[in-house]
């Protein structure tokens, strides 16, 4: 295996771990294996690895892209005596990861624009909302890799698109639950049109839920508090999302997601070596967690 993944590097130039999975139809995990270990082939990781909670895992923290999404999407192989060609492939495919989060961010902000014209003779006068960005997107490392929606039975075009809507308490529970219709309808539309086949994962909540997950003692409160610490302001009140932060740092909860971070950073090392030093045949379908992981979709039922 390990001469074919070099025969084709030789001939088609750096490939990333996709690309070799598709040609080879091998194993992922062996040949993630092959390419760590091999010391005729040179990788670059591209991207940010970052916070992701996980009921599967001992302290739930882990980090994403997992190890099988990091090989697969931001992992380019090449040879060592070809180390020019590697970084082009690998400028490449970050400008391409960049734009599709640039492409993803542009739409969130027109989906958010088009639920503000349509409701503007209901949007309340006083009162704050603010609609946060969270996910691969804030971290510049958003994907279009094809991947199932079993909901509608179609394929879609790799990241979600993750709103948190938050409003202050002296919005109406009325207009919350005008916003989140109107929201889902552009979730339906963005899902089943051909064009566009993006999957949004939203929740509309209140400050009286925000304060009630930044208790951070459940794992459905930890996930939404992530979320909250990770995302960015995509319109809306500014003065309402500083709040939010404001309060993730004086209730403990942005050290303890910090601390969380650490732990994940240990945790991959760990289950990276485990995975190189273990003979495959004797890794059990449990322990290969470690090189998978689950969708975070806790906060968004």
């Amino acid at each position: 295996m390990e001469e074919r993944i070099i025969h084709i590097i030789e001939e088609k130039g750096p490939r990333t771990g996709s690309e070799l999975i598709e040609i080879l139809r091998g194993s992922p995990l062996a040949l993630w294996r092959i390419c760590h270990l091999s010391p005729a082939l040179r990788l670059r990781t591209l991207g940010t690895r970052y916070l992701r909670l996980d009921r599967r895992i001992d302290g739930y923290a882990r980090l994403s892209p997992s190890i099988l999404r990091e090989f697969m999407t931001y992992t380019v192989v090449g040879l060592p005596g070809s180390i020019e060609a590697l970084d082009q492939r690998a400028d490449t495919v970050i400008r391409h990861i960049k734009e599709v989060s640039r492409a993803k961010l542009a739409l969130a902000r027109t989906i958010v624009e088009n639920l503000q014209d349509r409701l503007a003779q209901s949007w309340p006068r006083e009162g704050r909302v603010c609609f946060i960005i969270a996910g691969d997107i804030v971290y510049d490392m958003a994907h279009d890799v094809p991947r199932p929606e079993h909901s509608i039975g179609e394929m879609v075009n790799g990241s979600d698109i993750d709103l948190v809507v938050v409003s202050d308490d002296s919005v109406s529970q009325e207009f919350l639950q005008k916003l989140d219709n109107a929201i889902y309808k552009e979730k339906y539309y963005t899902l089943i049109s051909p064009s566009v086949r993006e999957e949004i994962d939203y929740v509309v909540k209140n400050m009286v839920r925000v304060r009630e997950q930044l208790l951070f003692d459940t794992f459905k409160r930890m996930v939404a508090c992530k979320i909250l610490q990770e995302g960015t302001l995509l319109s809306g009140s500014q003065s309402l999302f500083d709040e939010i932060n404001g309060m993730l740092v004086d209730r403990g909860v942005k050290e303890k997601l910090e601390k969380m971070e650490v732990r994940a950073g240990v945790f991959r090392h760990e289950a990276e070596k485990y995975l190189l030093d273990t003979d495959p045949s004797r890794i059990s379908r449990e322990e290969l967690n470690l090189f998978y992981t689950t969708e975070e979709s806790e906060e968004f039922e």
